[in-house]
């Protein structure tokens, strides 16, 4: 019979590998279709967050944060300009350089605000920064974002110092932890001000990118795994239905 053998001596270990592959290349497509399910969830989210009013911290601090991510937001306050900090590893055109992330004082808390893209040249410690200063209160209008603790694919959490010394350049724009150095508490998110393209003087906003709202080739790419599973599974019995016809 055909399953005995399957796993006779001389198929034994290709059977094995041929079921392992049949297992990945189906847990590939599961894979891909939760990466839809998660993009549509992303875009339905989007879509609800572009639809609501902007939302006052002046006038109102929510209790909870969790799926206001790119709701537009606006508050009045003051930068507390000695509490900043720099996030590495971002690029202006073909410049390389930092992120100013400094705290927004207002009604008793704050709020972290992208100020935006400073060269790294000249910008070696935080008393370089100060250049940059923009005192008295302002009006800060834009997006919210959540904090990320590391990036999504790759790459490593930022550590605090062991001797209790403030951590001022980050890979990772860590809100939670962030807060840890800061003399005051702050909002969990921070928020990402709307770009003016005229305005080529760092800080320079970072420009709101254009959300994809399409589904991807997710459902594509797992079928595409789904029919690779299905062709390995099922056609390995024919191969070795043929092979033994040609040996007789």
């Amino acid at each position: 019979m055909l399953p005995r053998r399957m796993f006779s001596r001389k198929w034994r270990l290709t059977t094995i590998i041929v079921f392992a592959g049949t297992l990945v290349l189906t847990r590939l497509g599961i894979w891909q279709l939760d990466r839809l399910e998660t993009r549509r969830a992303d875009n339905a989210q989007y879509i609800e967050m572009q639809s609501v009013n902007r939302l006052d911290l002046n006038v109102e601090i929510p209790g909870s944060f969790d799926g206001m991510k790119d709701r537009a937001v606006a508050v009045i306050g003051e930068y507390d300009f000695a509490n900043q900090v720099a996030v590495r590893n971002q690029v202006h055109g073909d410049q390389y350089g930092y992120h100013l992330f400094t705290p927004l004082q207002f009604d008793g808390t704050a709020v972290l605000v992208d100020r935006g893209w400073i060269p790294a040249d000249g910008n070696d410690a935080p008393e370089d920064w100060r250049k940059y200063d923009e005192p008295g209160a302002l009006n800060v209008a834009g997006w919210i974002q959540p904090g990320n603790g590391k990036p999504a694919f790759g790459g490593i959490p930022d550590a605090l110092p062991q001797d209790g010394s403030p951590l001022e350049f980050w890979i990772n724009p860590d809100v939670a932890n962030i807060a840890r150095q800061l003399p005051y508490p702050i909002l969990p998110v921070y928020i990402q001000p709307a770009a003016d393209p005229s305005d080529l003087t760092p800080p320079i906003a970072p420009a709101q990118p254009e959300k994809d709202l399409t589904e991807g080739s997710h459902f594509g790419y797992a079928m595409q795994w789904f029919t690779f599973a299905a062709l390995l599974f099922f056609g390995y019995p024919y191969f070795i239905k043929k092979q033994d016809s040609l040996s007789k």
